[in-house]
């Protein structure tokens, strides 16, 4: 199982990029983040429905019947890509080597710092919002679908508005979404002790999937000659925050300060983040390149 795993999460980053890219790439410079967020929607979406559901078919028909269901869906949407993506028989194809040499850029390796500590902070929360809702707020395990619906209309709400947000200030909004989550998580805490506070919580976390388009298309801006590879390095940052928030917020259960801490060990990654982006802002936005070669 840990095998298979590893296996189809393999080409994970390498999709959401190139989707990225391919989005940014069909409509005007002024509206790529949008675009972004609109291709980015399809994984909120899955987060609304396809997260819950799996749950809930899960619950009812074992997990086997789950991962036949992923399968059927994957197929289903390598052939959708085939058939609907437009054929440019005139794309530029990018020379690897020059990619890797590209990405010495300062500027992409710290927006990925502060993008993996950032979005570790929405993972401390989400990755434990099952046992929270079941052991703190008293919930029967049959609303775990609806808690985790809860957090992907959060997702979808976040997504759109993180994509709004950075088309009008650009690397600025990334700031103000990471102090947006930092908020969120303080306030989730106190949301865990009833179910209809609970699902709000979870609503509040999922806002946060807003610092995925603003993350995404900035590191697209500052790749110059390594998009593809830079667009990729945005799925990894997001993996890697969904290794290292778990790990964390997991050790402060372990250690006995309860489900509620997830929320504060959260925000206290996100809090880091956006001292990194205040005190690292100028690199991480490339400024510092661009006035070199003036």
């Amino acid at each position: 199982m840990m095998l298979s795993r590893f296996i189809s999460g393999m080409p994970h980053g390498a999709y959401f990029g190139v989707m990225s890219l391919v989005a940014a790439s069909l409509v005007p410079p002024d509206g790529r983040a949008k675009a972004v967020s609109r291709v980015m929607l399809g994984i909120s979406s899955a987060m609304l429905f396809g997260s819950p559901l799996a749950t809930w078919l899960g619950q009812e028909a074992g997990w086997r019947t789950t991962f036949a269901l992923v399968s059927g869906l994957a197929v289903f949407t390598m052939l959708m890509i085939f058939i609907y993506l437009p054929h440019n028989p005139d794309e530029q194809r990018n020379n690897p080597l020059n990619e890797l040499k590209a990405v010495r850029n300062p500027a992409i390796w710290m927006s990925m710092i502060i993008g993996s500590v950032g979005f570790a902070g929405m993972f401390c929360a989400f990755s434990y919002q099952a046992p929270t809702l079941i052991n703190q707020a008293k919930a029967d395990p049959s609303w775990i679908p609806v808690a985790l619906a809860a957090f992907g209309l959060g997702g979808i709400s976040g997504n759109i508005f993180g994509g709004w947000l950075f088309d009008r200030l650009q690397f600025r909004s990334l700031g103000l979404l990471l102090l947006w989550g930092t908020i969120a998580l303080l306030i989730y805490p106190l949301l865990t002790y009833t179910l209809p506070s609970m699902l709000l919580g979870c609503f509040l976390v999922g806002t946060m999937v807003s610092i995925s388009p603003a993350l995404q298309t900035h590191l697209m801006d500052i790749a110059a000659d390594a998009q593809t590879l830079a667009a990729a390095s945005s799925a990894s940052v997001f993996n890697i925050a969904n290794a290292m928030g778990p790990w964390l917020s997991g050790m402060a259960v372990a250690a006995g300060f309860g489900w509620s801490s997830t929320g504060f060990v959260g925000a206290a990654m996100t809090a880091l983040a956006l001292l990194l982006y205040v005190t690292t802002g100028r690199i991480a936005s490339g400024q510092t390149l661009k006035n070199a070669a003036a």
